[in-house]
């Protein structure tokens, strides 16, 4: 599916849904990736089975994820903020994707003087 075909069809509801199920979505991933940063970056210090390295990486893929969900069903909603198609959430969404990538980012860094555990 090209790009513009994809655009068209998130238009018309049928990709990323209609109404705040494409809003919720982009909620629901940018705050697994921001969960996903935390833990990582709490654990980072510590020997354990999660990898920071790739949990770092995994956040900064879902918080990425997350902002372009969110990005394309603001983009795509008709009307404006409190008429049920979401675009309040959707707004909410970018920032969370955002501090998914940002944390995912830190995540990387601290780790990135540690050798992974041997397992």
């Amino acid at each position: 599916m090209s790009a513009p075909a994809a655009l068209m069809a998130a238009a018309e509801g049928g990709i990323i849904g209609d109404g705040r199920t494409g809003a919720n979505l982009a909620l629901v991933v940018g705050a697994l990736g921001v969960a996903l940063a935390w833990l990582a970056t709490s654990r980072a210090g510590r020997r354990n089975s999660v990898n920071p390295r790739t949990a770092g990486l995994a956040a900064m893929v879902m918080g990425a994820v997350g902002t372009v969900l969110a990005v394309l069903h603001a983009a795509t909603t008709d009307g404006g903020p409190g008429t049920g198609n979401g675009l309040v959430g959707a707004v909410v969404a970018v920032p969370l994707g955002l501090g998914a990538v940002l944390l995912g980012r830190r995540v990387l860094t601290r780790s990135a003087g540690t050798t992974p555990p041997e397992g």
